[in-house]
């Protein structure tokens, strides 16, 4: 665009200066920025994988298994309720809760229990064996100074360990409950602060699993519940914290969340045609998996985006968590 000479606006035909030096500064300006444009360079894609190596793999309680990870140099810093992205050999991505000391930079620590494809590679590998992470990140922070009541399921200890180390360390008003199968099927029972604020309560001595006002029956005037187990536990803690003075929740899932309320959506293939019918208590993820076993995925609750694909339209779908009619590029 070309702009002509700009005149007063007193209907005379005289230039107005102060315009004719805007106009000149503009166009000044608009041959800097497009030579500054052409001499930018690229930006690059950020590497976040680190490679590691297992150092070993150690039995800590039924079907559980710990891997300690190491590169031999100091590795990112993380905070209690971190986890890292694991790359298995195969391709499978999943997500472990760091469960180890966060002052200890030269290893990371995760414990799995087996129970699908990936968790039985973890339990298949060997000290030697190279695979990739990436992070660590913080889907379940710890914060504030107390008082909290810290409550875990089976393999649900392991981010909750680090965060009563913390508290403990710090001289916080604290308490832990910690459930399960059986104290054979409990991780980490041995690292557990010998104090009386601790309490196992394992299914096999109790006779059912424990609801979830039971659970809450320790907690501290006014605490934040830091909690992580399965869902159907998780489920009944957050029913039950209403009849409380607790001031805040946190928990964290190891299995995704249940669908409540959703309603029926269809699915389009844009490459191979396929259409599929995504019922309302079911994911999209559920239904392409039944359909092709190979569709990557990995935490099941929206935040890593292992799963995320593009549509069609040129945005991105979470199959693990968004619903609606899509047109997959797939």
């Amino acid at each position: 665009m070309t702009l002509g000479r700009p005149t007063r606006l007193d209907g005379s035909d005289r230039t107005d200066l102060l315009l004719s030096t805007l106009v000149g500064v503009v166009g000044v300006y608009r041959r800097l920025s497009g030579w500054s444009g052409k001499r930018r360079p690229p930006v690059r894609a950020v590497d976040r994988d680190l490679p590691l190596v297992v150092e070993s793999v150690h039995a800590e309680a039924e079907d559980v298994v710990s891997l300690r990870l190491a590169n031999g140099s100091p590795l990112p810093g993380w905070r209690p309720g971190a986890h890292l992205d694991l790359v298995l050999p195969s391709g499978l991505v999943r997500q472990y809760s760091l469960c180890g000391d966060p002052a200890d930079t030269g290893h990371y620590r995760v414990a799995v229990r087996k129970i699908g494809a990936a968790s039985s590679e973890v339990h298949a590998l060997e000290p030697g064996t190279r695979v990739t992470v990436r992070g660590p990140r913080t889907a379940f922070p710890f914060v504030g100074e107390g008082p909290f009541l810290f409550i875990a399921g089976g393999i649900g200890i392991t981010p909750i360990l680090p965060m009563v180390r913390a508290a403990a360390a710090r001289g916080a008003d604290w308490r832990l409950v910690y459930t399960g199968r059986s104290r054979e099927s409990m991780p980490f029972l041995d690292e557990l602060p010998d104090d009386e604020r601790v309490r196992i309560r394992p299914d096999t001595e109790y006779g059912v699993p424990a609801s979830g006002a039971e659970l809450l029956e320790d907690l501290p005037e006014g605490a934040a519940v830091y909690c992580c187990g399965p869902v159907p536990m998780i489920t009944g803690v957050r029913v039950d914290l209403a009849l409380t003075s607790a001031k805040a929740v946190h928990f964290e899932r190891f299995a995704p969340p249940p669908i409540v309320s959703g309603a029926p959506f269809r699915l389009t293939l844009r490459r191979s045609g396929q259409v599929f019918d995504v019922p309302g208590d079911r994911s999209a993820l559920d239904v392409l998996l039944a359909a092709r076993p190979g569709t990557p995925y990995s935490c099941r609750q929206g935040f890593c985006g292992t799963c995320a694909v593009p549509t069609a339209d040129g945005g991105s779908m979470r199959i693990c968590v968004d619903r609606g009619p899509a047109v997959l590029d797939l």
